[in-house]
């Protein structure tokens, strides 16, 4: 008797970025059997999960390295549309208040105040591809707009 195989649904847009950044990381093989779905579960913070989260609260390494992780993958995405090289640069308190810019050149692509990073996440995987869509899109204007800056 033949084994049914069971199809993982297919991981798309900007999720599928985060995943092969994700996976990037795993120097070891750790991952390997996990599905790409499992890997994005910890980005995945519905409002049950998040109501079970402190609203004060100091964010954990892990909590930090997904975040790392999150715009990363989003500065390989505008690197990949605009060819030319973004880098991320993150200014965090331990009570997980700051900031992130993404630069292209001279240029600040993306410029970000973040708060309550102990509770980073998005509500559903849709929302995740929506708000990583709208920011890449937004830098990529950006670039488009002032290029000579960007080449710098």
């Amino acid at each position: 008797m033949t084994e049914a195989v069971v199809e993982e649904p297919r991981v798309e847009g900007f999720a599928a970025a985060l995943v092969r950044q994700v996976r990037a990381q795993d120097t070891h093989g750790h991952w390997e059997r996990k599905s790409d779905l499992d890997l994005l579960e910890p980005y995945i913070v519905d409002k049950a999960k998040r109501r079970a989260i402190p609203i004060i609260g100091d964010p954990d390494p892990d909590t930090l390295w997904r975040l790392e992780l999150f715009y990363g993958a989003m500065c390989l995405e505008i690197e990949r549309r605009t060819r030319r090289m973004v880098q991320p640069m993150m200014k965090m308190s331990h009570e997980g208040f700051g900031r992130m810019v993404l630069i292209a050149g001279r240029l600040i692509v993306v410029n970000k105040q973040l708060r309550d990073v102990h509770r980073f996440g998005f509500d559903s995987l849709e929302k995740l591809n929506a708000d990583a869509e709208k920011m890449i899109g937004q830098a990529v204007e950006m670039i488009e707009k002032f290029p000579a800056v960007a080449d710098y």
